[in-house]
């Protein structure tokens, strides 16, 4: 059913494509930046490679406390359908990024607000990407989940497409939290709402751990890449807006204010350019 729901959210986005072409974001665009995507790897250097080998090395060593983390996690269950874990869990469904794109898209389209498009498109993207590669690594590693009770050490490559039993690693709801949640932190200034928008994300860590989903160490892997996914299509337009003449210059047309200036028996027009 989740796979289901994944396809669901890619044939919203490549149909959504008229929305996009109001937005500059459009349908050949994407598929030039997946083709970027699927070839990044060949483009890696030494700091992309240190990247992975930290997020390994790190879920490689939580791994020791994943059994200790469960057995603490598991003296109390009183809390396994409360508000704050459900909610988290929900942030992290895969139905959820499908939600933040049409909410955004739809505020956008009713009030022109461009920022608000970007962030419909990338969370679209980013979660699309992350969610893809998610899916190929649980099946490809095949760990099994904590509630199997067949401890941390057993893995099931390959097993199965669909079998949840044995796709625990990486944490699929953990990735697809901190995608939404990377994507919106972005695209905020203050420092204070950018780390407040990954108060949820790690509430669906905490919340996969207690209701007994996932390891700790799954949690961690999906949320790292959920988080580099994110920022590498955050980056991708970024960098393509700055590089961009004709974005410069639609930039700066949007910015210009016109104010009409009456003085005695004349009158003209005052434009000025307000600074960022």
């Amino acid at each position: 059913m989740k796979q289901k729901s994944l396809f669901l959210f890619l044939f919203i986005i490549i149909f959504e494509f008229p929305l996009c072409a109001q937005i500059k974001y459009t349908f050949s665009q994407f598929l030039s930046e997946t083709g970027d995507f699927v070839k990044q790897p060949a483009k890696w250097d030494g700091i992309d490679y240190l990247k992975i080998g930290c997020v390994g090395l790190g879920t490689g060593l939580i791994m020791f406390a994943d059994q200790p983390i469960r057995t603490l996690v598991l003296k109390d269950r009183s809390y396994y359908y409360s508000f704050p874990i459900e909610s988290a869990r929900v942030y992290g469904e895969l139905y959820t990024p499908f939600i933040f794109f049409a909410c955004f898209a739809s505020y956008s389209l009713i009030t022109g607000d461009m920022t608000s498009r970007k962030i419909a498109y990338e969370i679209g993207q980013a979660c699309l990407y992350a969610g893809g590669l998610t899916f190929l690594l649980k099946t490809g590693i095949g760990r099994a989940r904590p509630y199997m009770e067949k401890g941390t050490g057993t893995y099931r490559p390959f097993s199965s497409l669909f079998n949840q039993d044995y796709h625990s690693l990486p944490g699929g709801h953990s990735t697809a939290a901190f995608a939404i949640s990377t994507v919106l932190s972005r695209n905020v200034q203050p420092v204070w709402l950018k780390a407040l928008f990954y108060a949820p994300a790690v509430m669906t860590m905490v919340s996969r751990v207690y209701q007994d989903k996932h390891w700790t160490s799954d949690n961690f892997a999906g949320a790292a890449l959920g988080y580099f996914v994110a920022t590498w299509v955050v980056d991708k337009h970024e960098k393509t807006a700055v590089s961009d003449p004709k974005e410069t210059h639609h930039a700066l047309l949007d910015r210009i204010q016109v104010q009409p200036v009456i003085t005695g028996d004349s009158y003209g027009l005052n434009l000025s350019v307000p600074l960022l």
